[in-house]
């Protein structure tokens, strides 16, 4: 079974072009510029003038992945999903299945041509090997961009402060209601910040509550029904810098002097969603651009999306999948140390390459591990700092710039997405580098994240993290930047983002117990990636 495009006026021209065994993509009819997915204008020259152009076929691939787990019924793997670059244009790329070879046959450089499988009313155009090897690099070599100046030397980051954290129970298939999940969260977070429930005057969370499959307890509306907290601000919903975007919108709305205390939250619970067998609503079609360019292909996880990124860059580099698997084994070693963890059991390199394939160079231990949890911060005025029953966490600063374009495989391709551009940002709003941050807590969704992470941030360069690692000595919990010390979402669960804000707080108040950072007094943290991102930089009062 495959999931097909949903047919528009807008589209339609492109899924069914295969019907004369020709692929076409968009192109300018001012500047002749090549552009997909469609757009209503020419990111070139800006002309609204387009037009259909027929293209040759041929293209190389720039990036793949082998899918070996079972997402569709019908769709069984192993199959190969690529990124090919084609040939007329190696900017414009298109996310496809390489056909007609073995699976373990398929290499980045490869030459392809595309040919089309048809499925009701719909071409997909695939692609099969030539034999031949393009000789040509067609992926640029990754640079750091240059972000805006900031327009004054004001910091709105100075403003305000993390107060308080609290979290739920963590775990797997819980069955409890979301919304009872969160209201623990909020309430520990409310009592840890030394507030009452009717202090709180704002409200934020990511993504809202209009993402189903187990991403959210219902968003602002329910948590408001539930404590009547009456907020004069709010905020919810996906387009922001990330998870942690809801804590950057609520650092500017108290900085306007909106709210004194914001009551941020995130809810995930995924485990007890699937147990429960619950809709995923939908059906056999899928729309909006990105969903339609990856989804027909077989492209369901950001598994697969975020494999093509670490195959290309393991080729480029010349690094081998042991550098995920420290990664993998350092989450695992620190969660060790974490009674809230899911995963505690200590685990091997070994043990890391003994298991299953999801879609490469991803295994099981790549991944991180779906769980029901909910997670509380509270942004207050800076000017209560003093007046906390625990000392308050200062916002040093912030990187939300987007310097990359918002796709999965039309830019970046050798590192996560959206992740070097909010990095270089967040060094222009701060004196301070890399050398003095004591800890880093960097978003895991998969081992390759971090690897992105790292190098965006500065602590070491890009496409050097293979021997940076040291064997993963400078990423331990007495190493050069322990990161990730309560196990990350690789062992401790999948709490998108606020995870990691929660173990910031924790150790920066010198709380974390067995796992706590020796000094630790500054502190960076990351969430999302692929889709827009963001980075804190955390440093304590005391």
């Amino acid at each position: 079974m495959r999931l097909l495009p949903e047919l528009t006026p807008f589209n339609e021209w492109f899924w069914t072009s295969g019907k004369d065994g020709v692929l076409r993509v968009q192109g300018c009819d001012d500047c002749d510029a090549l552009v997909h997915p469609p757009t209503p204008i020419c990111p070139a020259c800006r002309s609204t003038r387009r037009r259909h152009v027929p293209v040759s076929g041929r293209a190389t691939v720039i990036g793949f992945t082998v899918n070996h787990h079972p997402w569709l019924p019908g769709f069984d793997p192993p199959y190969v999903i690529a990124n090919v670059a084609l040939a007329e244009d190696p900017s414009v790329r298109i996310t496809t299945n390489i056909v007609g070879c073995d699976p373990d046959d398929v290499a980045i450089g490869q030459v392809v041509q595309v040919g089309f499988e048809q499925y009701d009313d719909v071409w997909l155009p695939v692609f099969t090997p030539t034999g031949e090897i393009d000789p040509v690099d067609r992926v640029p070599e990754p640079v750091r961009p240059t972000p805006r100046a900031p327009l004054t030397s004001d910091r709105f980051e100075h403003r305000s402060v993390l107060s308080g954290i609290g979290r739920s129970a963590i775990g797997r298939r819980q069955m409890v209601d979301p919304l009872g999940l969160t209201v623990d969260a909020c309430l520990s977070a409310i009592a840890d910040a030394g507030l009452d429930v009717s202090d709180i005057d704002g409200l934020s969370t990511y993504p809202g509550g209009g993402l189903g499959m187990g991403m959210s307890e219902g968003g602002v509306a329910a948590v408001e029904e539930a404590l009547r907290i009456e907020p004069t601000w709010h905020n919810g919903g996906m387009d922001l810098p990330g998870p942690g975007g809801s804590i950057v919108a609520a650092m500017q709305a108290v900085a306007a002097g909106l709210c004194r205390h914001v009551l941020c939250f995130r809810t995930v619970w995924e485990s007890t969603f699937s147990a429960l067998r619950l809709s995923r609503g939908g059906g056999l079609r899928v729309s909006g651009a990105m969903a339609e360019g990856r989804m027909p292909f077989g492209a369901m996880s950001a598994s697969s999306w975020i494999g093509m990124h670490a195959n290309q860059y393991l080729h480029r580099y010349g690094a081998s999948r042991e550098m995920l698997g420290w990664i993998a084994v350092n989450g695992r070693t620190m969660a060790g140390r974490n009674p809230a963890a899911i995963y505690r059991d200590p685990m091997t390199l070994d043990d890391y390459f003994d298991a299953r394939l999801i879609s490469t160079p991803f295994g099981l231990y790549d991944c991180d591990v779906p769980c029901d949890a909910s997670i509380a911060v509270i942004v207050s005025d800076a000017s209560v700092a003093g007046d906390l029953p625990k000392p308050a966490v200062r916002i040093e600063a912030v990187g939300t710039q987007i310097l990359e374009r918002v796709s999965w495989d039309q830019g970046v391709v050798t590192h996560e997405p959206q992740v070097i551009g909010q990095s270089t940002h967040l060094w222009t709003r701060t004196d301070m580098k890399p050398a003095d941050v004591d800890l880093a807590l960097l978003y895991d969704g998969f081992t390759f994240n971090a690897i992105s992470w790292l190098e965006g941030l500065g602590f070491c360069e890009l496409g050097g993290a293979m021997d940076w690692l040291d064997g993963g000595k400078r990423i331990a919990l007495d190493g050069e930047l322990p990161v990730n010390p309560h196990g990350g979402q690789l062992s401790e669960g999948r709490t998108h983002g606020y995870g990691f804000l929660y173990e910031a707080v924790a150790q920066l108040r010198h709380e974390a117990d067995e796992r706590q950072v020796h000094d630790a007094k500054t502190a960076v943290v990351t969430s999302g990636g692929g889709t827009p991102s963001g980075v804190l930089l955390l440093r304590n009062d005391l």
